[in-house]
């Protein structure tokens, strides 16, 4: 009966640690959808910066400082990109440590109320055998009056015949 009030128990706590990483992990992989993208631009941009460097508008084959000037824009705009991702990791990173520690906390909490459980069925045990007990000492108990009461109704029928005995000896 124990393990079965346990499993039931745990049963129930899973499946709700199941709905509650279902929807959170569903946030979890837009926000790692999200920064994949952005990674995708930002490939995009660094492919384009290559690019700006290969070029040379220049007299000669040079660069000139417009082409140069696009190049660090282009440049500048990776590091932005790059800015964004970071804080969207930190913002990936803090959620998963939201997550792990809210299953921590539904684990605890399914560990106190298993063990809540384990101590009012331990309890109940020590309640019953008690009752058990008490149980037979009053059907011993009982058992001992009824032959007091037997032996006593015995002497008393053997007390009557003996008078009644003794009566017709007399009258006799």
């Amino acid at each position: 009966m124990k393990k079965v009030i346990i499993h039931i128990v745990l049963l129930f706590a899973v499946l709700s640690a199941c709905a509650q990483t279902k929807s959170d992990s569903l946030a979890y992989q837009l926000q790692r959808k999200k920064i994949n993208g952005m990674l995708a631009v930002r490939r995009e941009k660094y492919g384009q910066y290559e690019q700006s460097l290969s070029k040379h508008t220049g007299i000669f084959g040079l660069q000139t400082k417009k082409d140069i000037r696009r190049s660090n824009d282009i440049l500048t705009d990776i590091v932005a990109t790059d800015d964004e991702i970071f804080i969207q990791l930190k913002i990936l990173l803090d959620y998963r440590a939201f997550e792990q520690k809210q299953v921590q906390n539904q684990v605890q909490s399914v560990k106190k109320s298993t063990l809540g459980y384990m101590t009012t069925i331990n309890k109940l045990r020590n309640q019953i055998d008690t009752l058990k007990k008490t149980a037979e000492d009053e059907q011993a108990h009982q058992a001992m009056i009824e032959k007091i009461l037997f032996a006593i109704i015995a002497l008393m029928f053997l007390s009557i015949l003996f008078i009644i005995n003794r009566k017709r000896a007399i009258n006799s």
